[in-house]
C-alpha cells in the first residue's frame, strides 16, 4: 500500500504526477456499480417498457463517452487516448448491475475511466427511470480489476453476496 500521496508536492499542494518518463503499456480497468429499484422498474427496463426509450442503450452510450471526459471531470486524471471501452449490464429482480471496461496504451492507468464511465451509466439509468421510481439508489461503485503498469495487477476479492 503506498504510504504517501502522490497528488501532493513536498508542501502538501495539489499537483498533477508527472508520468513524462514513464513508457507507454497496455492497460486495463474494470469498475462496477448497481442500480438499487424496484422490482417493477427492473421488469420494466428489461422488457424496454420505458417510456423514455431504450434505458440500457442510452446508458451504455452516455458510460462511454464519460470514459472518454474523465480528464475533463476530474481536476488531477491525466487526459489518455481511450483505446475502448465496454459498458455491460446484468438486469436482476431488484438491481441493475453496471461494468465498465477500459484500455489504453499510455503512461498511467484508467481506473478513473472505468469508474467515470460506471458512475455515469447508472445516473443515466437512474435519469431515465426517476418518473416511475424515485427510491432508485447508485451504491458499490468500485474498482474490481486494474493491469498494466508498474504497480501491476489489481483484483477485488468478491464478496459473499457475489
Amino acid at each position: 500500500m503506498a504510504t504517501e500521496f502522490t497528488h501532493l508536492d513536498p508542501l502538501g499542494r495539489a499537483r498533477m504526477v508527472d508520468v513524462t518518463a514513464k513508457e507507454p503499456t497496455h492497460r486495463r480497468a474494470v469498475a462496477r456499480c448497481q442500480v438499487q429499484m424496484q422490482p417493477e422498474t427492473a421488469s420494466k427496463i428489461a422488457s424496454g417498457a420505458i417510456n423514455k426509450g431504450d434505458v440500457l442503450a442510452v446508458a451504455r452510450v452516455a458510460g462511454i463517452q464519460a470514459a472518454k471526459q474523465a480528464a475533463n471531470l476530474l481536476p488531477l486524471c491525466h487526459p489518455l487516448l481511450v483505446g475502448s471501452v465496454f459498458v455491460n449490464f446484468r438486469i436482476e429482480d431488484h438491481h441493475v448491475q453496471v461494468e465498465a471496461q477500459v484500455d489504453t496504451v499510455d503512461r498511467t492507468g484508467v481506473e478513473m475511466e472505468a469508474l467515470t464511465a460506471c458512475a455515469v451509466a447508472a445516473l443515466t439509468i437512474y435519469d431515465m427511470c426517476k418518473s416511475i421510481d424515485r427510491s432508485m439508489v447508485i451504491d458499490e461503485l468500485a474498482l474490481w480489476e486494474k493491469s498494466g503498469g508498474r504497480s501491476g495487477t489489481f483484483r477485488r476479492a468478491p464478496s459473499a453476496s457475489d
